[in-house]
C-alpha cells in the first residue's frame, strides 16, 4: 500500500493560494499594514509581512547556494514591495525544484537568532513553506480582531474539497 505524501509542489500551491489572498485583501486595506503587531517581536503587520516574505527569499537563496539578501534591504512599504519579494522567492524555489539538487544534503548556514546551524535542504524547504502559512494563520486572527474578515478558507482542507 503506497503511503499519502505531501509534496513540496502541494505546498507551495497552498502557499500561493493563502499569499494571493493576503495580497488582495492588504490591496484593498491598506490601513493593515500599520496595526500594532507583538507576533515575532515586531511592531506592525508591515514587519511581519516582511519577515515572512524575508524567511521565504533568504532560505531560497541558501537553497539555491546564493548570497543572501540582508534583512535590511527587504522593503516592507508596500503591497507591492512585500509581494514582490515573496514572488522572487517562489521563482527561485520552482527552478530549484526543476533541477537536480540533492534534497537530502545537509548545508551550512548563519540564522538571524540562534547563529551558525546546519540542516538537510529538504528540511529548510519545508520550514520556508510552513513558516509563512502558520504566521498567515496568526495574522488572521489579528486582523480579525480589528474588524476586517479575510473572506476566504484558509485551512489545506480547501485546496481540494467539493460541496456535494
Amino acid at each position: 500500500m503506497t503511503e499519502p505524501a505531501l509534496t513540496a509542489r502541494d505546498l507551495i500551491a497552498w502557499l500561493e493560494k493563502t499569499s494571493t489572498g493576503w495580497r488582495d485583501l492588504l490591496t484593498h486595506n491598506p490601513e493593515l499594514f500599520t496595526l500594532p503587531c507583538d507576533i515575532t517581536g515586531v511592531q506592525t503587520v508591515a514587519q511581519l509581512l516582511q519577515h515572512i516574505v524575508a524567511v521565504e527569499l533568504r532560505y531560497a537563496e541558501r537553497l539555491a547556494d546564493q548570497p543572501v539578501t540582508d534583512y535590511a534591504n527587504i522593503p516592507y512599504d508596500s503591497v507591492e514591495a512585500i509581494y514582490a519579494t515573496h514572488d522572487r522567492a517562489i521563482a527561485l524555489l520552482q527552478k530549484l525544484l526543476d533541477s537536480e539538487v540533492d534534497w537530502n544534503e545537509t548545508i551550512e548556514f548563519t540564522t538571524r537568532t540562534r547563529g551558525s546551524a546546519r540542516s538537510a535542504r529538504k528540511t529548510i524547504l519545508f520550514h520556508l513553506l510552513l513558516h509563512g502559512i502558520r504566521h498567515y494563520a496568526q495574522l488572521s486572527t489579528l486582523v480579525r480582531q480589528h474588524g476586517v474578515q479575510p473572506g476566504w478558507l484558509m485551512d489545506y482542507l480547501f485546496m481540494d474539497m467539493e460541496h456535494i
